[in-house]
């Protein structure tokens, strides 16, 4: 624990990185979440042969504390710092998230058209109302940093994703930013695309998934998950995620 973390990593929110097969997975978690959420995942790439990295994230796995003080930028830097290190020693690399971390997955496919396929789970692409947004920017103003949590929205009994119980408001209203920007650039964007989307999300609206599919660049593959909600890489269809992204990613790889 470093001396400004206000507390140790979650047992089950560790990172996870496999270095073996030519072929590199970069796997991403979501806002106020940790890599628990996307280890079967990760596992799964690791099992088909991938050599995965799957980062923690600035702010996350730990406290919201010390969520609070990070935004997009972090976020991002950290998301292409891991990008680049797995790439350097891949020949080819995918990149898949879910929530905040299919945003960010976006995000370096708009910079990096290498990048052979992008997987994204439940993404956050559509910006919010703007009301929304003045109603967050009206609560800092009076004080308050944080509003109650938005994890573990899982169908199945009894399964949780270990996320803060809390959301900051401020890298909360930084994630929207960064959101916006991505908006308007999907069109750009030209790498294949797996796009998995719960019927029922209580998180992100299904519309943010519409919105992908119709303004993206590229090809679209898109599945709908009936049994799960937003975090559906914990949930009744994870299977289905897993196998579907694995047959993805080796297709995209070797064409």
């Amino acid at each position: 624990m470093s001396d400004n973390q206000a507390a140790p990593v979650m047992p089950g929110a560790e990172p996870f990185s496999v270095i073996s097969g030519p072929t590199g997975a970069l796997v991403m978690h979501g806002f106020t979440g940790n890599p628990g959420s996307m280890r079967p995942l990760a596992e799964a790439f690791a099992d088909a042969g991938f050599s995965v990295e799957l980062p923690l994230l600035p702010g996350h796995g730990t406290a919201v504390e010390d969520l609070l003080p990070t935004r997009w930028q972090d976020w991002s830097e950290a998301a292409e710092q891991s990008y680049m290190a797995l790439s350097a020693q891949c020949d080819r690399t995918v990149v898949a998230g879910l929530s905040m971390g299919g945003t960010l997955s976006l995000w370096l496919a708009s910079r990096h058209p290498e990048i052979c396929g992008v997987v994204v789970v439940n993404p956050l692409v559509e910006p919010p109302a703007e009301a929304f947004i003045d109603m967050l920017r009206a609560a800092v103003d009076g004080g308050t940093d944080r509003i109650p949590g938005i994890g573990s929205d899982i169908a199945k009994p009894d399964t949780t994703e270990g996320a803060y119980a809390e959301t900051p408001i401020e890298p909360l209203l930084s994630l929207f930013e960064g959101v916006n920007d991505l908006a308007s650039n999907l069109g750009q964007v030209h790498v294949p695309l797996l796009l998995l989307s719960s019927r029922t999300d209580h998180v992100v609206p299904t519309s943010s998934g519409d919105l992908l599919a119709e303004r993206y660049g590229g090809p679209v593959e898109r599945v709908f998950l009936e049994n799960s909600y937003h975090v559906a890489t914990l949930d009744n269809d994870a299977q289905e995620i897993e196998e579907r992204a694995v047959s993805f990613a080796l297709k995209t790889a070797s064409a």
